[in-house]
């Protein structure tokens, strides 16, 4: 993790709950995934204050399910749970945590309400091995 965010990792963690740093790097990495998916290669050149890179909560919802597909496969679940993250709205604890912190910005528009119910863990995370 970066010096940055660990010398505000004290702050992020009062604002965004009991989650381990795996999981913020995770949604930092995910969001660089998101934004890829969403707007490609270019979505990752330029100013990273860019409005034009900017993804929705919903879009990194889904975002961050495809990118704990490709990192841990058929555990992404299991990891996902040990890091305490169970529902959407803990993606946007933590995203909220780290933008109060100044870590993650966001639009006028964007609120917690974006994170919430976008998907159920039980059906998002079921692969056909397992179902």
């Amino acid at each position: 993790m970066s010096d940055q965010v660990l010398g505000d990792w004290k702050s992020v963690r009062e604002k965004a709950g009991p989650y381990p740093a795996e999981a913020f790097q995770f949604v930092r990495e995910g969001l660089a995934h998101t934004v890829r998916l969403i707007h490609g290669d270019a979505g990752m050149t330029g100013d990273l204050e860019d409005e034009t890179r900017h993804v929705s909560g919903q879009q990194l919802c889904m975002g961050l399910r495809d990118f704990a597909i490709v990192q841990f496969g058929g555990l992404a679940r299991t990891v996902l749970d040990r890091w305490g993250v169970r529902r959407t709205d803990d993606f946007g604890r933590i995203v909220f945590g780290m933008i109060d912190a100044g870590l993650m910005r966001k639009t006028d528009d964007d609120t917690m309400d974006d994170f919430r119910a976008v998907y159920e863990f039980d059906e998002a995370f079921v692969g056909p091995e397992q179902g």
